[in-house]
């Protein structure tokens, strides 16, 4: 037996008109980023209003299912990348753009901060049509503002996220001693008040 639901679905697209429940914003939706150690930039993100959560990974390598071990070593290919679950009635994608380019230095190739290889390199990895294009104009304003004179990240196609092992997962709120320890000795917010000011989120 058919539900109301799915009656009224039915009739709509027999008439031709639109059905409202298909063309309701999605509840959360999903962006990619990289911008070095994934600790930090899982911080960064699950502070903003509007973030669900941040989960630790690899993207824009070969291997499968590659390890934290192999991805370090710098032979897969990958980046260090969060998968950040976001609200959009909340905040907009253009709005963690905004927050990405914040909490990165993008002036420099295949490094963030003290970590040094193509593993940390910064990238943003857009799903769709409309983030390139919102990834791309949002690059060439940071350029036209003539803060920075070059920008080296990457901005691609998102390929497969691989999660990254669970003791990565919310490494901050696991060990804040050591990340903290961890944050303050690579320079990250030191090189991020340079940038942008101070603060830097």
């Amino acid at each position: 037996m058919k539900t109301a639901t799915s009656l009224l679905a039915a009739a709509l697209l027999l008439t031709g008109q639109p059905s409202h429940a298909a063309d309701a914003a999605p509840a959360t939706a999903t962006a990619i980023f990289a911008a070095g150690c994934f600790w930090c930039v899982e911080k960064d993100f699950e502070e903003l209003p509007g973030v669900i959560a941040a989960e630790s990974g690899y993207t824009a390598g070969q291997k499968p299912n590659p390890s934290y071990q192999e991805v370090s070593a710098g032979y897969t290919g990958h980046t260090e990348a969060v998968r950040i679950v976001y609200d959009p009635a909340k905040v907009s994608y253009g709005k963690l753009l905004d927050h990405f380019w914040r909490n990165v230095d993008p002036t420099v190739r295949d490094r963030q901060f003290c970590d040094v290889g193509s593993q940390y390199r910064s990238g943003i990895y857009w799903q769709n049509e409309a983030e390139r294009r919102a990834a791309e104009a949002s690059r060439d304003a940071l350029l036209a503002s003539g803060r920075v004179k070059q920008v080296y990240t990457e901005i691609a196609a998102a390929t497969k996220f691989w999660p990254a092992e669970e003791y990565h997962q919310d490494y901050y709120k696991k060990n804040p001693l050591r990340y903290k320890i961890y944050r303050s000795g690579c320079g990250r917010d030191a090189r991020l008040a340079d940038l942008w000011g101070n603060p830097a989120r």
